[in-house]
C-alpha cells in the first residue's frame, strides 16, 4: 500500500512539475478548457498532442500574409524544421507569377516541412514536394479593400494600373477595360488576384457561374482551413487547434504596413464596382468567410473568442517583453537604424512601415530574446535570406558529417535556434520536372503525383487586417 502512496506522490510532483514548466501557456490553455472547446477536451494540455507540423501555407497578395509567413518562420526555427526556400533567380518568391515548380525550390531546403513564399499555387507538384500528411492553408480578403491596397502598391509595376490618368483608382473602375490588358505582365494585380493566386483563371466571363461554383468547390476540397483576413485572431485559434499547436506558436506583429497616407478610403458605390469587377475573388471570399463562421459556431463561439481575449493578452505581454512599457511605434523606413528591419518600399509614392528594437530594452536582453524579438518583426525579404543562410550552413554541415556516397542525398533537418517542444516531421519525395508558365488551376495535372491530404476543417474584427 505504501508503495502505491509513494508511486502516486511521483507522478503528482511530476504533473506539477511538467505544468509550471509550461506555464507561459499553462492559464490559456486551461481557461479555454473550461468553456469545454471540443478540440481540447481530448487534451487539456494541448503539448500532449505531437503538433502538426508539414504545412504549406499560400502566401496571397495585401492579405495579411506577411504577418502569417513570419508566424510560420518562427515556428519552423523553434522545432527545428525546414522550409522550403526560392532558388536565387526566384528572388524572395517561387518565380512567381509562374506557376510553382519544385525547380524553384533551392536544393539545399530539400526535404521541407512548411512552405509559405508567395507562389501561384499548383498542387501537382507541391504533392511531389512534400509528405502526405501536409495541411494546406491560405488567407482571403475583402475584395475592396484588398483592390485598393493592391492598386496603390503595385501602381508602378502593374501597366494597367500605371497607365490610368493621375493613378485614379475611380477612373480605372469606371472603364477598366480601357486600361486592362490580361496578357501584360503583372496584369494578375489588376483582377481578381486571390483566383490567379490559387491557380484559377482570373479572365473567366463573371457569368461563367459554374465554372466560379467549382473552383470554389477545388478550393475548399484541397484546403483544410481559409483565413480570413479581418477576423485574423478568430483564424489563428482555428489554425492552433487545426495544428495542435501552442499559444507560444500563433503569437504575431502586424507586419508589411502602409501609412494612413497611401490608403483610400472607398465609397459603397467603389466598393460595389470592385466587386464587379473581381467577382470570382468575391464569391471566393463570400463563401470562406461563412465557412469560417461555421468552423467557428462548431468549435464554439465562446470558446473561440475567450482564445482571442487570451492571445491578446499574451501578445501584449509579448510587446512589453520587446518594446518596454510603451506598445512598438510604427517607423518609416529611413528612420528604422537596423537594415535588416527596413521594409521594402515598392514605390515613391506608397510608405510601407515597420518597427525597430528599442536601444535601452536591447542592452538588458538575452541573446535568446534578443533573437525572438528581432524575428517577430523582421520583414519577409531580410528573413528568407537570413533562414536561406542558415539553412545552407546546416547543410554543409551535415553534409561533412555524412559518408561522401550519401553526399547527394536529402539533408535531415538539425537543431536550429530557439529550439523547443519537437514538432512531427516526415520525409517528401524528390523534386519533380517543370511545369508550365501558365498553370491551368489548383488541379493542375502538369505533374504527376499521388500525395496529398485534402480533408477539409471546418466577435469583432482582429486589429491585424493588412493593409
Amino acid at each position: 500500500m505504501w508503495k502505491k502512496k509513494i508511486f502516486l506522490v511521483i507522478i503528482a510532483i511530476s504533473t506539477i512539475s511538467l505544468l509550471l514548466h509550461h506555464g507561459g501557456h499553462l492559464t490559456w490553455t486551461m481557461d479555454a478548457f473550461h468553456l469545454g472547446c471540443p478540440a481540447l477536451h481530448s487534451h487539456p494540455y494541448s503539448g500532449l498532442k505531437p503538433k502538426h507540423s508539414n504545412v504549406v501555407f499560400l502566401k496571397t497578395h495585401k492579405t495579411a500574409s506577411s504577418t502569417m509567413q513570419n508566424l510560420l518562420f518562427r515556428f519552423a526555427e523553434r522545432n527545428n524544421l525546414t522550409v522550403a526556400l526560392p532558388i536565387q533567380a526566384c528572388g524572395h518568391q517561387f518565380c512567381y507569377p509562374r506557376s510553382f515548380t519544385t525547380h524553384s525550390v533551392h536544393q539545399h531546403t530539400l526535404p521541407p516541412n512548411i512552405v509559405t513564399n508567395h507562389m501561384r499555387f499548383n498542387k501537382a507538384e507541391l504533392k511531389r514536394l512534400m509528405p502526405n500528411d501536409t495541411i494546406y492553408v491560405t488567407i482571403l480578403r475583402e475584395p475592396g479593400s484588398m483592390f485598393e491596397s493592391l492598386f496603390s502598391y503595385y501602381n508602378q509595376y502593374c501597366q494597367s494600373f500605371k497607365r490610368v490618368p493621375n493613378g485614379s483608382l475611380e477612373a480605372f473602375l469606371d472603364e477598366p477595360w480601357r486600361y486592362y490588358k490580361p496578357e501584360e505582365n503583372y496584369s494578375m494585380y489588376a483582377r481578381n488576384t486571390l483566383t490567379y493566386d490559387l491557380g484559377g483563371d482570373k479572365d473567366r466571363p463573371a457569368k461563367d457561374v459554374s465554372y466560379a461554383k467549382a473552383f470554389v468547390a477545388q478550393v475548399e476540397r484541397v484546403f483544410s482551413l481559409v483565413m480570413i483576413s479581418e477576423y485574423f485572431d478568430e483564424s489563428l485559434v482555428l489554425l492552433r487547434h487545426l495544428l495542435s499547436w501552442d499559444l507560444d506558436d500563433i503569437l504575431y506583429v502586424k507586419l508589411n504596413m502602409r501609412t494612413p497616407s497611401s490608403k483610400q478610403g472607398l465609397t459603397d458605390d467603389l466598393r460595389k464596382k470592385i466587386r464587379a469587377w473581381n467577382s470570382l475573388d468575391a464569391q471566393l471570399y463570400d463563401h470562406f468567410n461563412a465557412s469560417l463562421w461555421r468552423q467557428i459556431s462548431a468549435v464554439g463561439p465562446a470558446c473561440v473568442a475567450r482564445e482571442v481575449r487570451l492571445l491578446r493578452e499574451a501578445q501584449e505581454k509579448l510587446m512589453k517583453r520587446c518594446f518596454g512599457e510603451g506598445m512598438p511605434l510604427v517607423r518609416s523606413a529611413a528612420e528604422i537604424k537596423n537594415k535588416e528591419l527596413r521594409p521594402w518600399q515598392p514605390s515613391g509614392k506608397v510608405d510601407i512601415v515597420g518597427y525597430d528594437l528599442p536601444v535601452n530594452i536591447t542592452q538588458s536582453f538575452s541573446s535568446q530574446d534578443q533573437e525572438l524579438c528581432l524575428r517577430l518583426i523582421m520583414p519577409e525579404v531580410q528573413y528568407t535570406k537570413m533562414l536561406l543562410r542558415s539553412q545552407l550552413l546546416r547543410y554543409r554541415l551535415t553534409s561533412q558529417a555524412r559518408p561522401q556516397q550519401q553526399s547527394h542525398s536529402f539533408q535531415q533537418p538539425v537543431r536550429t535556434t530557439l529550439l523547443r517542444h519537437p514538432a512531427h516531421r516526415s520525409q517528401p519525395p524528390v523534386p519533380a520536372a517543370a511545369t508550365p508558365a501558365s498553370g491551368t488551376g489548383i488541379n493542375s495535372k502538369t505533374a504527376a503525383g499521388t500525395r496529398g491530404r485534402t480533408n477539409k476543417q471546418g466577435a469583432k474584427p482582429s486589429q491585424t487586417q493588412s493593409s
